[in-house]
């Protein structure tokens, strides 16, 4: 199979096309046309492939796409669109799955991309997130999608908690869950009684789990004294999203965070303010 630049024919077009229209358009026009010209571009003959973009990588088999995926990658040619977005029409194929088990981090990422919240590949997600040779950025990346359909995710986010695999993470995963659960929640909650530093965090799972039984340890730690402005925020952001209120009147002025937040709102008024002259 010869693999084919689409991507690069559709530059060379493109900048014949520009030449052609110089003048004819702003900048902003071109940013606006050039997506409607690519889309265009999917359905027009290209001689050398025998096909249009879009009839090429329709004609192949899931195998053919995945090993194209794998060569375009592998070879440095550019992936294009065309092939994605085949590639996600055809509902999550197994053999693009098996591409999670490979060990090339951006070969990963395009796989984790193109598979998506499909629930039959989070087996797959976990043993990946359970490699310790698993990318950070893939890791979230991976993370992003379990999250997106959490439910499904629940139990083996339970098991990988209670392992310690990658905790932080399951916390999140599991604060995805639209079922109750009183084993989630109980989780979380301990999770967020024995915060440390991880206190902002740990708040926002609880607000987005949406449990209101969550409202009263909330509320005693946003009430002690020796959180930080930052913690403030993000803990009196839970208690409202949890349909409750904090209103004892709090003094921060001395806060490092709150210090450097309020200089930076100062900094972008006197910026914008009107008649302030700048070197831009």
């Amino acid at each position: 199979m010869e693999l084919i630049d689409f991507d690069g024919l559709f530059d060379e077009k493109l900048a014949e096309y520009m030449q052609l229209n110089a003048g004819k358009y702003t900048e902003k026009q071109w940013e606006a046309l050039i997506p409607k010209l690519y889309k265009q571009f999917g359905d027009t003959f290209i001689p050398k492939a025998g096909a249009t973009p879009k009839g090429y990588y329709a004609a192949m088999t899931d195998g053919e796409l995945v090993e194209a995926l794998v060569r375009h990658v592998e070879e440095g040619v550019p992936v294009s669109d065309f092939l994605c977005r085949e590639l996600e029409g055809r509902d999550c194929p197994d053999a693009l799955i098996g591409l999670l088990e490979k060990r090339d981090p951006e070969l990963i990422t395009f796989a984790v991309n193109l598979i998506g919240a499909a629930p039959k590949a989070f087996h797959a997600y976990f043993d990946l997130l359970e490699r310790e040779d698993c990318d950070g950025d893939v890791a979230e990346t991976v993370c992003e999608q379990l999250k997106a359909d959490a439910d499904p995710a629940k139990e083996r986010a339970l098991a990988d908690y209670r392992a310690g695999v990658r905790t932080e993470m399951m916390l999140e995963i599991l604060s995805r869950c639209k079922e109750r659960d009183d084993a989630v929640f109980g989780i979380l909650l301990d999770a967020f009684k024995t915060s440390g530093e991880e206190l902002p965090m740990r708040a926002s799972y609880l607000a987005a789990y949406g449990d209101a039984r969550a409202l009263p340890a909330l509320l005693e730690v946003i009430d002690r004294e020796d959180i930080n402005f930052l913690e403030f925020q993000e803990l009196k952001y839970a208690i409202e999203a949890l349909g409750g209120e904090y209103t004892r009147p709090r003094d921060f002025t001395n806060d490092a965070y709150f210090q450097e937040i309020a200089s930076q709102q100062a900094g972008a008024v006197d910026i914008l303010s009107p008649g302030k002259k700048t070197d831009a």
